[in-house]
């Protein structure tokens, strides 16, 4: 097995509701904000090698909404996901699977294109896309709060290609996947947020996806505004940490983009990132 960085693109959000309730004075400290009070984010996807398998878990935003769509998110930068794809010997029509964490646009838009005769398609054609049955139901349904992160274009085409399959059980964790790494489920955020756990070269590994969507969020109390459980983050968190400092995980850092790979380590103020890594040199 190998794992591959993929760098999707990157965009802003409104600091304030990164943090919630915590006070600007704190989260700068860590993520400060430009004159609009948006923070710098990434969609960091992560590609699985693994015999004949090329999984890619998420896909970032995609391209296909409007400008005034993107135009509230300031892109960013120079990154997408097929020149970070091409950039490690790789094309799109090559992945067999895709793992979506969760269904907001910043995950899952990527997984779908808009042809140019305006038809809605699967971006990767070959690939089979995997989301959790539970999450589904939620993000088809959705509630009055996370309506606007569930774009129905991102959706329902996955499920109308027939290449959509699903992943069941309540965890909190999940084994005997068809997958080379087990999954984590947590619910603050959303419903059935699946976070992959993977042994990679003696190391354990976790996609922290919107659990800990960047370092400045590793105080157990810094929980976004968008997480529909703010209470159960809190407690998901507080075990999620203490279990990952125990087995000296690292973890892999979707929304960060200037840390990608962290390990951790205890302090007085509890639990907060010690190093970081880019995952290349890590292992190599």
């Amino acid at each position: 097995m190998r794992l591959y960085s993929i760098e999707a693109g990157n965009f802003k959000l409104d600091g304030g509701a990164m943090f919630g309730v915590v006070p600007k004075v704190l989260w700068e400290r860590t993520n400060p904000a430009d004159k609009n009070n948006q923070i710098e984010m990434a969609t960091r996807c992560l590609l699985v090698e693994d015999h004949d398998h090329l999984i890619l878990i998420d896909t970032g935003m995609g391209n296909k909404q409007s400008e005034k769509f993107f135009g509230h998110y300031n892109l960013w930068g120079t990154h997408s996901l097929d020149k970070s794809l091409s950039d490690n010997g790789f094309h799109r029509d090559e992945i067999t699977d895709v793992f979506l964490t969760h269904l907001h646009f910043d995950h899952c838009g990527g997984a779908i294109n808009r042809s140019v005769e305006g038809l809605l398609e699967p971006a990767f054609k070959n690939a089979i896309y995997w989301v959790h049955k539970n999450h589904w139901r939620w993000a088809v349904n959705p509630n009055v709060r996370e309506k606007a992160s569930f774009l129905s274009e991102n959706i329902m085409p996955i499920k109308q290609s027939g290449r959509l399959k699903f992943i069941e059980g309540n965890g909190p964790l999940l084994n005997d996947l068809p997958f080379p790494f087990s999954v984590y489920l947590v619910d603050g955020h959303t419903e059935k947020q699946m976070l992959p756990i993977i042994n990679y070269k003696g190391k354990r590994i976790i996609y922290a996806a919107d659990l800990i969507p960047t370092v400045g969020h590793l105080p157990t109390n810094y929980i976004m505004g968008y997480d529909t459980r703010p209470l159960k983050t809190l407690s998901e968190k507080t075990t999620f940490l203490k279990d990952a400092v125990q087995k000296n995980t690292l973890l892999f850092m979707e929304h960060d983009p200037f840390h990608e790979l962290v390990s951790l380590k205890e302090t007085e103020k509890g639990i907060r990132m010690d190093e970081h890594f880019h995952l290349d040199a890590y292992f190599s």
